[in-house]
């Protein structure tokens, strides 16, 4: 099940959008352990992410042709850290044990349709202690592309949702990621289960 249209511009476009490396150390990510990006897209963010980090990057997305995108690039860039697999993870998860990965990435994606689906996923995957990083685009009509303004979350919303999912927000709280994010890091708590409601 795909996502609902973010309004992805071509990649030419999306690349002036972010300095991946940057958002990724203002986002907290660590230079060990594994990680999970759902939906990878161009490979904007797992890329650096596999350059930051010494553990796997499994960078998934359900159009093979994104995840052929980000293959390519790993293997030009000699990243042999880098798993790409193409997988519905809106239907069928992610595929990997409870409690596996370090951090997850939910970048741009939060306009879903089964949000909290997504952030059990989450929480279910992150080990104790684990972070999840969230960005989306501003709550802005102005922006050049992004979802419509009908599914766009507010930066509290997300920051809502995923605490009603379990986890617990970070200093300093909401990151503003210009020209046209927002982001925020949260924890995934100690506790063995996540929340069922």
């Amino acid at each position: 099940m795909k996502a609902r249209e973010s309004g992805m511009p071509e990649e030419g476009m999306w690349v002036t959008f972010f300095t991946p490396k940057e958002v990724l150390h203002k986002l907290g990510l660590a230079t060990s352990g594994d990680v999970v990006d759902f939906g990878c897209g161009y490979g904007t963010f797992t890329i650096p992410a596999a350059q930051i980090t010494s553990g796997t990057i499994h960078a998934l997305d359900i159009d093979p042709a994104m995840a052929a995108i980000t293959r390519e690039k790993a293997d030009a860039a000699g990243l042999g850290n880098v798993r790409t697999c193409v997988r519905d993870f809106m239907a069928d998860g992610i595929g990997l044990p409870d409690a596996s990965v370090n951090y997850v990435m939910l970048f741009n994606i939060l306009h879903a349709e089964c949000i909290y689906a997504l952030l059990q996923e989450a929480f279910r995957i992150l080990a104790a202690g684990g972070k999840l990083g969230i960005i989306h685009w501003n709550y802005d009509p102005t922006t050049p592309r992004g979802p419509a303004m009908a599914i766009r979350p507010r930066a509290e919303q997300c920051r809502e949702w995923a605490e009603a999912a379990g986890f617990s927000l970070l200093p300093p709280g909401i990151i503003a990621l210009p020209p046209h994010h927002y982001g925020m890091v949260l924890e995934r708590p100690g506790s063995s289960r996540w929340p069922t409601t």
